[in-house]
């Protein structure tokens, strides 16, 4: 293999060229939690252009318990921008602002597990208006970008495995207001974001656990482990201490699960960055199990499941908040990594 680097530059921060796959995707995720008022969430847009649509999901945690959601499949023509279903994400300044925005309808669930059963969960549960707008501003470098030979020439290899072969995260605060129906926020917290672009198929990993914390604005992990189908495992993330990324050579992930349906409860995570060691236990507060199907040229129907926790997270004394994302493929009902 020759050389190759990871290239990340300013420009990245903005729309990619729209490229020949069929499901090339290219999204934007932003979450945010502030333990003030004891609300947070999730928005993204994935823009899958050459299939004619995007994937926009809102997810908003109350603070009682209950979770505001949509998601939808508004229909796009082009990748020029992140803008549908009533979502827009704007670039202000590249690796230092952003601003995200929503404003639609949302399904209101007393009790989130519904969202097993989507068609369950969007008639039998009440809907309301939503309007969200906050001001993301980096309180950390950047992680990550896209691998390119050691002469910036594109890589004739894929080597994401058909989940994102261009991707970068930061830890991030984030500041604005968000209403669902008659009920208003002032949000100050902290949280973090993504950016993707390249071919993605859901159904590339076996499952993967990512879990994004923050600690304030001085501190935070995202810790990421993929497992592939025969067995193989990457292991990533970073540690953000001191205003620098140190990145993870090592972590492992222990969970206690919970629920006739298998829900990741509580979280042991045991990380090695630069020579550290670092231990991080998470409770889930509130879950939201969401899933995608994908029929294959053969016919066999795919199913895979992603799990949003809400999770309270200790670290050295201190506490933390953030998303623990789960996802697994579904074999005989059952997710495939809750027996690894």
């Amino acid at each position: 293999m020759r050389p190759m680097r990871i290239r990340l530059d300013p420009a990245d921060e903005y729309m990619h060229s729209l490229e020949e796959a069929s499901n090339f995707n290219e999204s934007m995720y932003f979450n945010v939690y502030d333990p003030a008022v004891s609300m947070g969430g999730f928005f993204r847009l994935g823009n899958r252009a050459n299939e004619g649509y995007a994937e926009m999901t809102t997810c908003l945690y109350l603070p009682d318990g209950r979770v505001a959601f949509m998601f939808d499949r508004p229909k796009i023509e082009h990748n020029d921008a992140f803008d549908a279903g009533g979502m827009r994400f704007e670039v202000v300044e590249p690796f230092a602002a952003q601003t995200v925005t929503y404003s639609g309808r949302a399904v209101i669930l007393d009790d989130p597990l519904v969202m097993a059963n989507p068609r369950r969960a969007f008639t039998e549960s009440p809907w309301t208006e939503v309007e969200a707008h906050l001001d993301y501003y980096g309180v950390s470098p950047m992680m990550g970008g896209e691998p390119v030979n050691d002469d910036g020439s594109p890589l004739t290899e894929d080597l994401s495995g058909g989940f994102a072969r261009g991707h970068y995260e930061q830890h991030v605060g984030a500041r604005g207001t968000i209403r669902v129906g008659e009920e208003a926020w002032a949000i100050d917290g902290y949280g973090l974001r993504d950016h993707s672009w390249g071919p993605r198929y859901w159904q590339a990993p076996w499952y993967y656990r990512w879990l994004t914390m923050n600690f304030g604005d001085d501190a935070g992990f995202m810790v990421s482990r993929i497992v592939s189908q025969d067995g193989r495992v990457r292991m990533g993330g970073v540690v953000f201490e001191d205003g620098a990324y140190t990145h993870i050579d090592h972590c492992e992930v222990d969970t206690e699960w919970a629920g006739e349906d298998t829900y990741h409860q509580r979280i042991t995570a045991r990380v090695r960055a630069g020579g550290k060691e670092h231990l991080i236990t998470g409770d889930v507060m509130t879950m939201v199990p969401l899933r995608n199907r994908r029929t294959t040229p053969d016919g066999d129907q795919l199913v895979t499941r992603i799990s949003e926790g809400m999770t309270r997270w200790e670290w050295n004394g201190r506490t933390g908040y953030g998303l623990s994302e789960y996802l697994d493929q579904i074999v005989d009902g059952r997710p495939v990594g809750a027996d690894a």
